[in-house]
């Protein structure tokens, strides 16, 4: 898809999808399947075992295998969630400019959309997010508020005080959080990850977890739901069929991630690390027009291109002069227009000739 959906002749550089050769361990789990014929459906809490421990090691937290449900991905996994603890009608509060599917799941799903923009400096806005609890449970409606954390696309990573006070201000409302937590792994030097379930005051909450962005697991579909202590009764209530889509041999490679693929996951954080220097060094040389706050998380950069007069959607300028594919903006929701948002996880060849071809644009 990433490299099939433009002309052969375009750099792609807008889907989240890196460009890096399979992890060993995960290609070893999935060609022994193949061998022994292990084709079938999936089983068994091997996933949620393999999450523990590297949370455990990772983050200092817990995932009890009772408190989790298979999904078929992170997003399919929201859905269901949010069927067990909202209606038809209901809102759904998210931090806009926020991953664009998020708008189309959640509308699919006959439920409404209420942004709480992220502030000036891309970080949580705890007045303005408090405001939109309140407004989404007017006349006692049920409402949830869809955490994106790591945040995408600005590569925000919250801190634990952040969360917390977004775990009271939930609390307080009688809104429930669901964590969309899918980058996790993808916090770079500098920041550490903190799992919205380990702050105080997120019993009812849950999480969405999947090893697909860290490793490039896309096409192995598999993920998973946890609960918080006080919402593990809703979660064991999700429908028996919804752990029919996941891919056992999803399942297989994403154990095999999490368990044995951990060095190489470290040397991908490393490489990302160096192109997110990179690209700020050749947006200041060649783009200096395009303002970049380099992101802590994720490998998106989000970049503000208000300045260089391309209108509300300069990637449609980019792909059109410069032969460079990027994320519109605009369809991140407010907040988005006079943006694009790049996938830096290429080589630094490539990058170099993208950032050529922006300015050449010009």
């Amino acid at each position: 898809m990433k490299w099939r959906t433009h002309d052969p002749d375009v750099l792609p550089l807008w889907v989240a999808e890196m460009d890096v050769p399979l992890a060993e361990p995960v290609a070893e789990a999935l060609h022994e399947a193949v061998r022994l014929g292990d084709t079938g459906y999936p089983a068994g809490t091997a996933y949620a075992e393999a999450l523990d421990d590297f949370a455990h090691r990772r983050w200092g937290w817990r995932v009890p295998a009772a408190r989790t449900a298979l999904v078929p991905d992170v997003m399919l996994g929201i859905v269901e969630v949010l069927k067990l603890i909202t209606s038809p009608g209901d809102t759904v509060v998210v931090n806009a400019p926020v991953y664009t599917p998020f708008y189309q799941f959640v509308t699919h799903l006959d439920r409404r959309v209420a942004e709480a923009p992220l502030d000036a400096a891309g970080r949580l806005d705890l007045t303005t997010l408090e405001a939109a609890f309140a407004r989404a449970t007017e006349g006692g409606r049920r409402a949830a508020y869809l955490l994106c954390s790591p945040h995408n696309p600005t590569g925000t990573v919250h801190t634990a005080d952040e969360l917390a006070a977004v775990a009271a201000l939930a609390d307080d409302a009688g809104v429930r959080v669901v964590a969309d937590e899918i980058h996790a792994p993808l916090v770079l030097p500098g920041a550490r990850h903190v799992p919205y379930l380990s702050v105080p005051g997120s019993a009812t909450g849950f999480s969405l977890m999947s090893a697909s962005k860290a490793w490039n697991l896309a096409g192995l579909k598999a993920a998973l739901a946890v609960a918080g202590s006080g919402s593990a009764d809703e979660l064991a209530a999700m429908p028996e069929e919804v752990g029919h889509g996941p891919s056992h041999l999803g399942v297989l490679a994403h154990v095999a991630a999490l368990r044995h693929a951990t060095d190489w996951l470290d040397g991908l954080l490393a490489g990302l690390d160096r192109n997110r220097r990179l690209l700020g060094e050749l947006l200041g040389r060649r783009l200096p027009g395009v303002r970049y706050r380099p992101g802590e998380g994720t490998y998106l950069a989000w970049l503000d291109c208000r300045d260089l007069g391309l209108g509300d959607d300069p990637a449609a300028v980019f792909l059109e002069r410069g032969r460079v594919a990027l994320n519109s903006g605009p369809s991140f929701g407010t907040g988005g227009a006079g943006h694009v948002r790049l996938n830096l996880a290429t080589s630094p060849q490539i990058l170099q000739e993208a950032v050529h071809r922006m300015a050449s644009a010009l």
